[in-house]
């Protein structure tokens, strides 16, 4: 029954996605170029939103939807990981139009070819399994 929620709430958050033009290639080029505020304004407030979020389930000390206590580890302190994660997260966002939570959303709104941007996201995911425990974490 749990996994009806989480269905639903993910149905929501792609109407939220679609409708507030998020997933929208056009506002994503606007955005790389500087010419628009409308991404910016929604990557800021999810920031500000998440900051939030994280002190309130840290402090509180906030359960799951399945009861177990959520933890979450403070993360390593590394510059230069960031820099060329963000980057090539960047990169294949620019390229692609489209970052991970829209791509699934754009499936839904009926944009058939981003599904090769999905099956190219896979294999990326694939080959940093195979390589994960080389990589400098």
């Amino acid at each position: 029954m749990r996994q009806l929620y989480f269905l639903f709430i993910g149905i929501f958050f792609g109407i939220i996605m679609f409708k507030s033009e998020a997933a929208s290639w056009f506002r994503i080029y606007e955005m790389f170029q500087f010419k628009s505020f409308h991404m910016y304004g929604i990557i800021g407030s999810a920031l500000f939103f998440g900051v939030i979020i994280i002190q309130v389930i840290k402090r509180l000390k906030l359960k799951s939807a399945f009861g177990e206590t959520i933890q979450i580890p403070n993360k390593e302190k590394s510059v230069s990981r960031y820099i060329l994660g963000g980057t090539l997260f960047g990169l294949g966002w620019g390229l692609a139009g489209a970052c991970p939570g829209p791509m699934f959303t754009l499936i839904g709104a009926g944009f058939i070819p981003i599904l090769v941007v999905i099956f190219f996201a896979l294999i990326g995911t694939w080959v940093y399994g195979l390589f994960v425990k080389k990589l400098p974490h």
